[in-house]
C-alpha cells in the first residue's frame, strides 16, 4: 500500500511537462471554439437574468451579497 501511495503521485507529475506552443499550433488555440466562453454576451445576458432570478448579485467575479447593499 506504501508502494502504491509513492507511485500514484509519481505517476501523476509526469503528465505535467511543460511545452511551448510550436507556431503552427497557435491558430488552433486562437479559434473562438477554443476560448473560455465563446460567447460572451450569450453569457453575460444568462449571469444577469440567474442573478435576477436568484435576487442576489456577485458571486462569480463580485463579492456582495443578495441583499443588494454592495
Amino acid at each position: 500500500m506504501r508502494v502504491l501511495v509513492i507511485l500514484m503521485p509519481l505517476a501523476m507529475l509526469s503528465a505535467c511537462a511543460i511545452e511551448p506552443v510550436a507556431a503552427w499550433e497557435r491558430d488552433y488555440l486562437a479559434r473562438p471554439e477554443m476560448a473560455w466562453d465563446p460567447d460572451t454576451l450569450g453569457s453575460s445576458y444568462r449571469n444577469h437574468v440567474h442573478f435576477s432570478k436568484e435576487a442576489s448579485n456577485g458571486g462569480a467575479s463580485v463579492g456582495g451579497g443578495g441583499c443588494g447593499c454592495n
